[in-house]
């Protein structure tokens, strides 16, 4: 990546690692809000692939 970046001219930056601070727990009334939502999303924004897959 580095090398990609300093071919434009642009000084490569070594960035830290940040730790993830927060569990995300899809067992309660919410998590099942979480995942009900996302997989709307993920199946309005596919249809046509999950249709095809269907149709195999």
């Amino acid at each position: 990546m580095n090398t990609k970046i300093a071919k434009y001219g642009v000084k490569p930056v070594t960035r830290p690692k940040v730790p993830a601070t927060k569990t995300l727990d899809l067992r309660n009334e919410l998590g099942k809000q979480i995942v009900l939502s996302e997989t709307k999303l993920v199946l309005r924004t596919h249809a046509k692939t999950f249709k095809k897959l269907a149709d195999m």
